[in-house]
């Protein structure tokens, strides 16, 4: 029971993670549903994505930043922490 509940507790935030991910290659008009969507997904996942940010800044890439924390994140949350679930739950 609690090995479920914290499988899909981390799975939905790996769609969140996605969803921002996809969602910040399209521009949000100021006062839109998108917009709107976007900050939503922006507070839940920004307190996790901030201290990796610090960690591992931005890479600049010609004129623009690839952001890689979001990444680090998703490969944590797959390799560790559902692996730690899977074996200690």
């Amino acid at each position: 029971m609690i090995r479920s509940v914290a499988l899909a507790v981390v799975e939905a935030y790996i769609v969140i993670l996605i969803a921002r991910a996809l969602l910040s290659w399209f521009p949000a008009a100021p006062g839109s549903a998108l917009e709107h969507i976007v900050r939503v997904l922006d507070r839940l996942t920004e307190p996790v994505l901030a201290p990796v940010r610090r960690i591992l800044p931005p890479i600049r890439a010609g004129g623009m930043g690839i952001d890689l924390s979001i990444i680090i994140v998703l490969l944590f949350l797959q390799i560790v922490v559902v692996r730690l679930i899977v074996v200690y739950l």
